[in-house]
């Protein structure tokens, strides 16, 4: 009887029940991720360059939209990549073709919104090709939502 009397066994007691609680007792469970908003279904339609500037993903609501070689993906997945942060951000809601096919991000490259669509009749073999190899990626990797059309008058 003894032995319970001594302090330092109280101590070591205490110490041995609190680490057996946290060892056995169940932990507490990760926070639920919080959702995503749900974005609207898109149907394939014509998008004009004006049209297709409103699909940038400014806002958490809005859907990427990308034009490569006259065809519309959305590369809303892609965020991290094509979002206003993102290395390719200036090409969300635009025409990339000719950013792509010359391996540039530069503001230049972008045609301007009330212009015509960009006909890339001067790119040079070799811009042709890479153009049609992200065409290849992006055919491959992202939805197709539509066809660039000139803007209407």
């Amino acid at each position: 009887m003894s032995q319970f009397a001594n302090p330092v066994n109280w101590v070591l007691a205490a110490v041995l029940g609190y680490i057996s609680y946290n060892y056995f007792a169940p932990s507490a469970a990760p926070p639920p991720p919080t959702p995503r908003p749900k974005l609207p279904t898109l149907v394939f339609r014509e998008y004009t360059p004006k049209e297709l500037s409103e699909f940038d993903g400014r806002t958490p609501d809005t859907r990427i939209l990308m034009a490569v070689n006259g065809k519309v993906f959305d590369v809303t997945r892609g965020k991290q990549f094509y979002g206003p942060d993102g290395p390719y951000g200036n090409f969300a809601g635009r025409d990339a073709s000719r950013g792509l096919a010359m391996n540039s991000f530069d503001k230049s490259m972008l045609s301007p919104l009330d212009g015509p669509i960009d006909k890339l009749e001067d790119l040079k073999e070799d811009e042709k090709s890479a153009l049609e190899d992200w065409e290849v990626l992006f055919d491959g990797k992202y939805q197709l939502v539509g066809k660039l059309i000139e803007n209407k008058d």
